[in-house]
């Protein structure tokens, strides 16, 4: 997931005009911190039982709560079965972007299906405002 800095701009820029060439070296640093702030929000808020559009998530089929209590699970629909999915959600950074995503390929897909279903794997306005400015911030 890649995103763009739109709706602070005009913050950004008037950062840019004070701290001039210092700050280029900075970005990095700040778009890495940004993103693992990123995962954190994701994390939490899928926690929760809540999806990044509103809301909790749809329940889970009949079956799969059955499958859920057979092996010790709760029904509370988190999208957490072993950990194994969230926890391999990372991200990396150079000096012009940010990307989350999933080290396995298994656990890549397996998001993916989640996310058609119970969407978690984004960003709302609220949170786009609060990572706008922590990138802001971030800037030495």
């Amino acid at each position: 997931m890649d995103y763009r800095f739109e709706e602070n701009a005009e913050a950004l820029l008037k950062k840019l005009e004070k701290k001039g060439k210092d700050l280029k070296q900075s970005f990095k640093p700040a778009l890495s911190r940004v993103a693992l702030i990123g995962i954190n929000l994701i994390e939490d808020r899928t926690e929760k039982g809540s999806g990044y559009k509103g809301g909790k998530f749809k329940r889970y089929s009949e079956n799969y709560a059955k499958f859920r209590r057979k092996k010790g699970r709760g029904k509370k629909v988190d999208l957490q079965f072993s950990g194994r999915m969230l926890g391999s959600m990372t991200s990396k950074a150079d000096s012009r972007k940010a990307t989350i995503f999933f080290t396995r390929g298994e656990e890549a897909k397996k998001a993916a299906m989640n996310d058609k279903t119970r969407p978690f794997f984004g960003f709302n306005r609220k949170d786009k405002k609060r990572l706008a400015k922590a990138f802001i911030e971030s800037l030495k």
